[in-house]
């Protein structure tokens, strides 16, 4: 896979761009322990038939109790894009569907019991002088560390609604809002890391043709 900056080395910077959370070795094998199977890399592909290049990314992930990871994909405006493919699972938590698009946010996120980690990148399918495929740019627009969710005056500690969003902090203490354009995307992201034994998509939408066909259809997962 080739990026825009495919000509200088790899920062770190760029790799959680490219590459989504980079969590430590623990947290992966607990993820993997526990079945749970989040997808963040994106490709270009070639469309034949429409004699372009896309990018493909993988809708994926779900929860255990204790620990959950989720990715899926918005437009840049924020939209629930149609998949191209709906999974069927062998197994909850693991792949969901996919898409394609010359443009697509990702929504990257990890729970660690009632702590999150948030990252929301940009990709981008960027032409190059005298090459027919083009360069992949990715651009991290948003990336929190160990968000909590908000306590409620007056009420006792407990489970919180995927309507409630963690609270993240820079290591100064400053408050980190979430871009307002992305904030429906997250908190669906948010109840993908939190949704037990998830067998359907939380972001992507079905096409057209089958919304229509299945009136009130709702996510089971």
């Amino acid at each position: 896979m080739q990026t825009v900056q495919s000509k200088t080395p790899l920062t770190r910077r760029r790799v959680v761009a490219l590459r989504g959370l980079r969590l430590p070795r623990i947290a992966l094998q607990q993820l993997a322990k526990c079945g749970i199977y989040c997808q963040p890399a994106v490709s270009i592909e070639y469309q034949q038939q429409a004699d372009r290049y896309v990018i493909l990314g993988r809708e994926s992930g779900g929860a255990v109790t204790d620990i959950g990871a989720y990715c899926g994909f918005v437009s840049l405006s924020g939209q629930p894009p149609e998949w191209v493919s709906r999974v069927e699972p062998l197994a909850p938590n693991g792949v969901h569907s996919t898409v394609v698009s010359p443009s697509l946010i990702r929504i990257h996120v990890f729970r660690n019991q009632g702590s999150f980690d948030l990252l929301i990148t940009r990709h981008e399918l960027i032409a190059q002088p005298e090459r027919q495929r083009p360069a992949l740019h990715n651009r991290i627009l948003f990336h929190g560390a160990g968000g909590t969710l908000p306590q409620l005056p007056g009420l006792p500690q407990q489970p919180r609604t995927p309507e409630v969003l963690p609270e993240f902090r820079s290591r100064s203490g400053d408050a980190m809002p979430v871009p307002a354009i992305y904030l429906e995307a997250v908190r669906a992201a948010i109840a993908g890391a939190r949704c037990l034994g998830c067998l359907s998509p939380h972001l992507l939408a079905p096409p057209c043709q089958e919304r229509c066909a299945i009136p009130g259809e709702s996510h089971a997962g």
